[in-house]
């Protein structure tokens, strides 16, 4: 298996409801994309306000392996969300990393 992290910062005219929009997107991609086990996103509800550096959405995807996660990538859904984030995004940082096995 491997996971898939992402942390989202918009900038300051996305408001709270279009990044609700975007999470909303981001959860239906577990029915659209296969290889997906588990795919959760949300708002940033974190009470450790001095650390989260204006990032405000987080994704978490578990893939059944790499295989699964680089056709994630180009897959049209996928590409879907990324191009509705147009204009919206300041930065994204990831990190994918393999789970083990138990």
């Amino acid at each position: 298996m491997f996971e898939h992290l992402v942390i989202f910062k918009f900038n300051d005219q996305t408001t709270l409801a279009k990044q609700q929009e975007f999470v909303d997107q981001l959860l239906a991609l577990k029915e659209k994309i296969p290889g997906i086990l588990e795919l959760t996103a949300g708002i940033n509800q974190t009470e450790e306000t001095d650390r989260i550096q204006g990032y405000t959405i987080g994704l978490r995807v578990t893939f059944e392996d790499q295989q699964a996660l680089r056709a994630y990538g180009p897959h049209p859904a996928h590409q879907a969300f990324v191009a509705s984030l147009n204009g919206w995004v300041e930065n994204v940082i990831v990190s994918d990393y393999p789970l083990p096995l138990k």
